[in-house]
């Protein structure tokens, strides 16, 4: 049975290989990763999973950002290797994930991604929050974690700074 756990510091390497494994060559030139440069991520929320002999299946992470002055966790990368592809790996870290992200007290999620597959978690477009370019606004999604979450909260996203 496989387990999902904290990615800690010994699995890094292992994250990120599995990222470069999935993801294409470039991809720290995408807005997403602009909003993550020297932040750091949401610890709780960088998960793993690993099967029964502790092999990696899959891995996500989660970085704060703000819209406005507004605090949101910005979803991603969610990787999932390609021999455990189709077998719920993906959908169990993003449901787990966001479980513990109320737990924490987080409100509101954001993300860049395919609609028609995370709308199956209850994320919808947000045509009023703004990515920094080159993003799709099309692929702009948001999840509320608590009712209403989500109001009043618009335009340009940009990266967390700690005051």
């Amino acid at each position: 049975m496989s387990a999902i756990r904290q990615e800690t510091a010994e699995d890094w390497w292992e994250v990120e290989a599995l990222y470069d494994l999935c993801f294409a060559p470039g991809r720290e030139a995408l807005s997403s990763y602009r909003l993550r440069e020297d932040v750091s991520p949401v610890a709780e929320l960088c998960l793993v999973m690993r099967d029964e002999a502790n092999i990696l299946s899959g891995a996500i992470r989660y970085w704060p950002v703000k819209v406005g002055a507004h605090p949101v966790l910005l979803l991603g990368p969610v990787a999932v290797h390609p021999t455990s592809q189709g077998e719920g790996v993906g959908g169990g870290l993003i449901r787990h994930s966001l479980i513990v992200a109320e737990e924490h007290g987080w409100t509101r999620v954001l993300l860049v991604g395919d609609a028609p597959y995370y709308a199956r978690f209850g994320f919808e477009k947000r045509s009023d929050v703004i990515m920094p370019p080159p993003t799709n606004p099309d692929r702009v999604l948001g999840l509320a974690l608590q009712p209403n979450a989500w109001d009043g909260v618009c335009g340009e996203v940009c990266k967390y700074t700690r005051a």
